[in-house]
């Protein structure tokens, strides 16, 4: 699926600087930013799951803590 990216002027030129820096081309910078947003949220998803089910088995113990 083919897509076209839109960006300012200011996106264009930090996309390039990413790119140089990486020492790759703009649309492969673009794919590992793309990829590790992705990556970040589904660590962060994970994350937030655990510390719930920890707050929960937990609670009693917390609540005691917090006195």
């Amino acid at each position: 699926m083919a897509m076209t990216l839109r960006l300012t002027a200011d996106d264009e030129k930090l996309l390039a600087e990413l790119a140089q820096a990486e020492g790759v081309s703009k649309h492969e910078a673009t794919l590992r930013a793309i990829r590790e947003a992705a990556e970040r949220r589904g660590h962060e998803t994970a994350v937030a799951a655990a510390s719930a089910a920890a707050r929960e088995r937990y609670a009693d113990l917390l609540d005691r803590l917090g006195r």
